[in-house]
């Protein structure tokens, strides 16, 4: 062992206070595993030892051979709707949670192993991933924290040694990611198709002592649960739509209790704004497109409140099921004001007026067909700003529609308290320069399956700081050169 061998408290309560919501698992041993990407500023964060970790070691842990002490690794049990379709029973298929950390401020986060190899969830899969996809999720996760955006977040990818099947051999590789807890829609789902309704009051109450605690001692707490969700989602998915992010595999079993986005796996940004944006290669029928989210989200809180009636009412179905769907019908009131709000900051607003909802519309009504590109638009919108409208107007095929809003915006401006420059500055501080963008993805990932880890090193460099314009950085502004063609992601699975 090295001097500094890696350390972890743990404390394992999903492990302790939920037993019959796993199967308890080892990691398959990896012939060579080796550290490719570590997070340093993470491990920091949760008081880890970087140099311990950043070793043969610490690989070991990583890649699932080993588990360190007071480590409880488990593959938990979940069900979901996958594309509107119900499977009683997904889980962990290849993926572990090695134990709990509390960080520098108490909080609690899982240790996670994604690729570790096969589990009594597995399904005919061989448990395993491949480098790509789990550098994909490293930088997707990085990039959407830097963005503010709730997510889980990569502490290492390592590389196992070994050769996986997946369109040809590819590199075998383990995630090992944090998150807040990995409670799904689908864990609430799994219990509740079986009927198992002292399971589910069982998972609601760890729920909120982990998430919602300040629920705890209220009246109709279940009620109330279900609402901090909605809450958490419409917050997350307004931010998603606000920077053009498509997650791609809206599933129940991809919806976190805690509002966090997980699962990285046909994900992009949009380059050209297109509501009907899809990029998964498995949602053909755009169930999941960009400006689908919303609705989804809506629809996954619903399966949630379903399995909650019970709970709710346990001596009156129906009164449980006219005071679940109050809630959910909230969502879309509570969404569109949080969207609005976050879109009056995206275009320079600092007041309210009543019909700034229909400025904002009107605006995209301008955009949709032009194939202007989302994340410069409103990089340059600042620019229009301070009266400088060339830039902007140039981003549209055919600009008369967009020259008739500029003006009610420009307009609406003047009745607005911000100077200029103040509006330029907070425009910027809301609206990204440097987005992952597809093609610089697909280069990174690709080069670092051929042994070159540089540009995705740079990759995520750059995106680390997301809102401030750096000298000698142009080439990370764009959207894709002609020829980069339609864009498809893929699972990865």
């Amino acid at each position: 062992m090295t001097n500094h061998d890696p350390k972890f408290d743990f404390d394992n309560t999903y492990a302790r206070e939920l037993e019959g919501f796993y199967v308890p698992w080892q990691g398959a041993k990896a012939p060579a595993p080796t550290i490719v990407q570590f997070n340093d500023e993470l491990a920091d964060d949760l008081g880890l030892d970087s140099d311990a970790l950043k070793t043969a070691d610490g690989a070991a842990i990583f890649a699932g051979s080993v588990a360190p002490d007071g480590a409880a690794p488990l593959a938990q049990a979940y069900a979901g709707h996958q594309f509107g379709g119900f499977s009683e029973q997904l889980g962990d298929g290849r993926a572990l949670l090695l134990g709990e950390l509390l960080d520098k401020e108490g909080a609690r986060f899982d240790l996670h192993l994604k690729g570790s190899g096969r589990t009594p969830f597995s399904r005919g899969g061989d448990g395993k991933a491949v480098l790509g996809p789990v550098l994909r999720e490293y930088l997707m996760g990085e990039a959407m924290h830097a963005l503010g955006v709730p997510t889980t977040r990569a502490l290492a990818a390592v590389t196992t040694g070994e050769e996986v099947v997946r369109d040809g051999m590819k590199p075998g590789a383990v995630l090992a990611r944090i998150a807040s807890s990995h409670l799904r829609v689908g864990t609430f789902q799994f219990f509740a198709a079986r009927k198992e309704w002292d399971k589910v009051r069982q998972l609601a109450d760890y729920a909120i002592d982990r998430h919602y605690p300040e629920l705890a001692q209220t009246d109709d707490k279940y009620l109330g649960f279900l609402s901090a969700v909605l809450e958490n989602q419409a917050q997350l998915v307004a931010k998603w739509l606000h920077l053009g992010f498509v997650h791609g595999v809206m599933n129940t079993d991809n919806m976190t209790i805690s509002g966090e986005t997980i699962d990285y796996g046909p994900c992009a940004f949009v380059d050209e704004y297109d509501p009907k944006a899809v990029f998964s290669s498995i949602d053909r029928d755009g169930r999941y497109a960009f400006g689908n989210q919303p609705v989804i989200a809506q629809w996954n809180l619903t399966r949630l409140a379903e399995t909650l009636l019970p709970l709710i009412d346990a001596d009156d179905s129906e009164n449980a099921i006219r005071l679940a769907t109050n809630v959910i019908n909230t969502f879309v009131g509570r969404y569109t004001e949080i969207w609005t709000n976050g879109m009056r900051a995206k275009i320079g607003l600092a007041s309210v007026e009543e019909g700034d909802g229909d400025l904002i519309n009107d605006m995209f009504t301008a955009m949709d067909g032009q194939k202007v590109d989302y994340t410069l638009f409103f990089r340059h919108l600042a620019h229009a700003a301070l009266g400088k409208n060339d830039e902007v107007i140039a981003l549209f095929e055919d600009g008369t529609k967009f020259e008739s809003w500029l003006t009610l915006w420009q307009d609406r401006l003047l009745r607005d308290p911000l100077d200029p420059s103040a509006r330029a500055k907070a425009m910027n501080k809301v609206n990204p320069i440097y987005i992952p963008r597809n093609h610089r993805v697909e280069e990174a990932l690709v080069a670092a399956e051929a042994d070159d880890l540089a540009p995705f090193t740079k990759l995520l460099e750059v995106l680390s700081d997301p809102f401030t314009k750096r000298a000698g950085l142009d080439a990370y502004e764009g959207p894709a050169p002609e020829g980069f063609g339609p864009y498809k992601t893929f699972c990865g699975t």
